[in-house]
């Protein structure tokens, strides 16, 4: 392959939680001026449809956690190098904020490796586009002086001495990507003696159209919806915070639970890019 050697810098842009008009104006100037864009399945197709240069050639790199078809962050190292040093613009677009549980590191050390430039530019990232479209304040007086985002991808991603911790804070907690792991999420802070009377707000395909909030208090979230499948993405808010969904909730809850935004990833993409 004859690489360019007028190099562009690789974009890493953020395109918000779901709703397409949480986009930034960078991010938009950006997309139009794309010869290719590595999406994430989270990126609304809105965005796609609107802001893309039509000529740019769009990859689909979507993951999804216990799911066939998610492409190995490998190959996304890969294609960003490859299109790069062929000298064209490219945009890697990422759902929510670009620095958030996003592999952004990974992919950074990938063009490093190369000396090709880059830039990051930042999104709304799912905890405050979630929050924000409950109701729900992530810091308030005599509620939450701090807050805290985390994962529970993996049932044993958090050592017990920090659950200790979180369960003794006063911090607002969000869980990104752990609607798989709930249920070993609510076991934990109440084993190690939060108080049962916490908040839990569940928040399914936050900022969109299909968006659900599930409330309730920790002690009661096992006979509420110890049965429930969560649509993804969905995003845990735990904390005295969260009750202010109740009072403060402004978004319309009109569809059915089982509506879908987000569309699943449904087979590996990697021959699909490397045509």
């Amino acid at each position: 392959m004859n690489y360019n050697k007028q190099i562009q810098r690789v974009i890493f842009a953020g395109a918000g939680p779901g709703d397409p008009e949480l986009i930034t104006l960078k991010t938009v100037r950006h997309l139009r001026d794309a010869d290719v864009i590595i999406t994430d399945r989270l990126v609304s197709e809105t965005i796609l449809d609107s802001y893309t240069n039509p000529r740019a050639l769009i990859l689909h790199a979507g993951k999804q956690r216990k799911r066939e078809g998610s492409t190995p962050q490998h190959i996304i190292n890969e294609l960003l190098v490859e299109y790069a040093l062929q000298g064209k613009k490219v945009v890697r677009l990422k759902g929510g904020d670009v620095s958030v549980f996003s592999n952004l590191l990974d992919e950074l050390q990938a063009l490093n490796k190369y000396n090709i430039p880059y830039e990051i530019v930042p999104g709304v990232t799912a905890a405050c586009g979630a929050a924000a479209y409950a109701g729900i304040p992530l810091t308030a007086r005599n509620h939450a002086q701090a807050v805290r985002f985390l994962t529970l991808h993996k049932n044993e991603s958090i050592q017990s001495s920090y659950w200790k911790e979180l369960a003794q804070t006063d911090d607002t907690l969000v869980f990104y990507m752990s609607g798989d792991t709930i249920h070993e999420l609510v076991k934990q802070l109440l084993n190690h003696a939060i108080d049962p009377e916490t908040s839990i707000a569940i928040i399914e395909q936050a900022t969109t159209p299909c968006q659900k909030v599930f409330l309730t208090r920790l002690s009661e979230y096992e006979k509420e919806f110890g049965n429930r499948n969560y649509i993804s993405p969905t995003l845990i808010i735990v904390g005295k915070v969260a009750a202010l969904h109740e009072t403060f909730k402004w978004l319309p809850e009109d569809v059915t639970s089982d509506e879908l935004y987000f569309k699943p990833v449904t087979k590996n993409k990697e021959e699909e890019v490397r045509a």
